[in-house]
């Protein structure tokens, strides 16, 4: 009798990467201390966010912040489509958008379908701004962590730079995805009175810590520190209360996801330090016009939708010769443009996938024609943006 053959998993591929490497000299002592120095707070605030997350999912914040939505609107379907709005981008911009992409969007769907309203205007706007609403602050996007230490090194402030093209992103695909999806937004739904909290404890310390959380991002507190302390408050609470965890302990942290991100820093720096870099800086151009940030922000787009964002982004950073208008312009590409596509982003894959356990299947042209209507004009209009207020 034939076995079935198990699958390599990527995790294991991606430590060996991360060991040999370093060890087999490709990248000297000097190169991966710098990387380290440089990734491993990047990729504890990535464990620290999924902490928090998962256990603000366990104490119901999203199901109660959907309710909340449902009886805000007062039965008016195109009301209730804004409040997702809402909530989809303020999850995105605190909690990040593979936060959104995992935790909303079952919450979202059950919420349309409690309501009666059609479940996919409600879900595509989701991952729509889980990607474009990911320029807001550093924490939303982990590539605009990874920009944030050469904005640092500038002096120049993210929120600063960003705001404006974030804003420009976020409203264009509002607007856009408004008036396409107007029709099924029309008519009114009967409100329900929703469940009690198994906990309210448990769910008000759970939104007084990420709104305290989200506070210290925008104020410039370290982002791994602000977010260990808000897990480690959460974790506590969670216990004291005797609470089950949302997930088993050993999936609290996503350490089969930050051991493949940490293969892809590994692999991507040793690429650069062996002479990948000259190609792609031939490919991105120079200078900080407006047509050389559309050149490059443009190259991101196709790079991202090509591969990911993720390795798009590390490949290109180089490019941008530590400029802060060509970094925010690749963030620009890498991160709202990376929507063309279902892999482009991580975000989208995950969103992909809890769309489909929950029942709701969307096929790939529908993703696609999607980005096709909101991609270019987010990033011209974003990098136009950009431009403008520097």
């Amino acid at each position: 009798m034939a076995s079935r053959r198990r699958r390599f998993p990527w995790w294991a591929v991606a430590l060996a990467v991360a060991v040999v490497i370093p060890v087999a000299g490709v990248l000297s002592a000097d190169e991966t201390r710098a990387l380290a120095e440089r990734t491993f707070p990047v990729l504890g605030f990535v464990a620290a966010l999924t902490v928090v997350a998962e256990l603000c999912a366990g104490a119901g914040l999203f199901a109660a912040a959907a309710e909340l939505a449902a009886r805000a609107a007062g039965g008016r379907r195109w009301l209730l489509w804004v409040l997702v709005v809402l909530l989809a981008t303020l999850s995105t911009v605190v909690l990040s958008l593979d936060t959104t992409a995992v935790l909303l969007t079952p919450v979202v769907i059950a919420l349309a379908r409690h309501t009666r309203s059609f479940p996919l205007p409600f879900a595509l706007v989701v991952v729509a701004l889980a990607n474009t609403a990911s320029l807001v602050l550093p924490v939303s996007n982990l590539t605009n962590l990874l920009a944030d230490h050469t904005f640092r090194a500038a002096q120049v402030s993210y929120i600063g730079l960003m705001w404006v093209p974030a804003l420009v992103a976020i409203l264009v695909t509002v607007l856009v995805l408004g008036v396409r999806d107007r029709s099924a937004l029309r008519g009114r739904y009967e409100p329900h009175p929703s469940p009690r909290a198994k906990d309210p404890v448990l769910l008000r310390v759970a939104a007084i810590v990420t709104g305290v959380m989200a506070v210290a991002f925008v104020v410039g507190v370290t982002p791994w520190a602000a977010a260990t302390v808000a897990a480690l408050v959460l974790l506590v609470v969670t216990l004291a209360r005797r609470r089950p965890l949302p997930v088993p302990a050993s999936d609290l942290v996503p350490w089969r996801t930050l051991l493949v991100v940490l293969g892809l820093f590994v692999a991507v720096e040793a690429a650069h330090a062996h002479g990948a870099g000259q190609v792609l800086a031939s490919m991105a151009g120079d200078g900080d016009d407006v047509w050389s940030l559309l050149r490059l922000a443009g190259v991101g787009v196709l790079t991202s939708n090509a591969v990911n964002n993720l390795p798009a982004y590390l490949a290109l950073e180089p490019a941008t010769g530590g400029d802060p208008l060509r970094v925010g312009a690749l963030l620009i590409g890498t991160g709202a443009g990376a929507i063309l596509t279902p892999w482009g982003s991580l975000a989208t894959v995950l969103w992909w996938q809890r769309a489909r356990q929950v029942g709701l299947h969307v096929r790939t042209r529908t993703v696609v024609l999607q980005g096709l209507l909101l991609g270019p004009a987010i990033v011209v209009l974003a990098v136009l943006a950009l431009v403008a207020t520097s």
